[in-house]
C-alpha cells in the first residue's frame, strides 16, 4: 500500500493490511485436526508394536505359555493395520487429501473390523473372568481379555 519512504496510495492511510494478516479459520482447523490424528496414529504404532512384540515373543517361544499366549486369530489381519497408518502420516505434509481418504477407510476395514470381532470373539471370556475371576490366556502377565478390551477402548 505503500513503498518505503514513497508516497502512500491515494485513499488509505496505511493501516488497512490489518485483514490480510489473519489465517483463515478453516487453515487453523485443518492444523487443529493434523495435530489431533497424528496423536492417534502415534497411539496406535505404539499398539501396534506391542501385539507384534507379544505375537513375536508368542511364536518364538521366548517366554513360558502361562505368561504370553498364542496370539488370537483376529490379531493376525489386526497387523495389517499399520499402512492406513502410514497412508494418514504419507498425506500431512502436501496435505494430500487422497491418502488421507484412503487411510480413514482401510483403518474401519484393517484396524477396526479385526477389534470388533476380537471383541465378538472373546466376550464369553471376558464374562468367564468377571463371573468367576478366572483369566486362561495372559499377555505379560495380565488378563488376555482385559488388554484387548482396554486396547478396544
Amino acid at each position: 500500500m505503500a513503498s518505503r519512504g514513497g508516497p502512500r496510495a491515494a485513499g488509505t492511510d496505511g493501516s488497512d493490511f490489518q485483514h490480510r494478516e489473519r489465517v483463515a479459520s478453516h487453515y487453523q482447523m485443518s492444523v487443529t485436526l493434523k495435530s489431533e490424528i497424528k496423536k492417534l496414529i502415534y497411539t496406535h504404532v505404539v499398539l501396534w508394536l506391542l501385539l507384534l512384540a507379544q505375537m513375536v515373543v508368542g511364536h518364538l517361544k521366548l517366554l513360558p505359555h502361562d505368561q504370553v499366549a498364542m496370539p488370537y486369530q483376529w490379531e493376525y489381519p489386526y497387523l495389517l493395520s499399520i499402512l492406513p497408518s502410514l497412508l494418514g502420516l504419507l498425506s500431512f505434509p502436501r496435505n494430500n487429501i487422497s491418502y488421507l481418504v484412503l487411510s480413514m477407510i482401510s483403518t474401519g476395514l484393517f484396524s477396526m473390523a479385526p477389534l470388533i470381532y476380537g471383541a465378538m470373539e472373546m466376550f464369553p471370556m471376558a464374562q468367564q473372568l468377571y463371573r468367576h475371576g478366572k483369566a486362561y490366556r495372559f499377555i505379560f502377565g495380565f488378563s488376555a481379555v482385559s488388554v484387548m478390551y482396554l486396547v478396544v477402548v
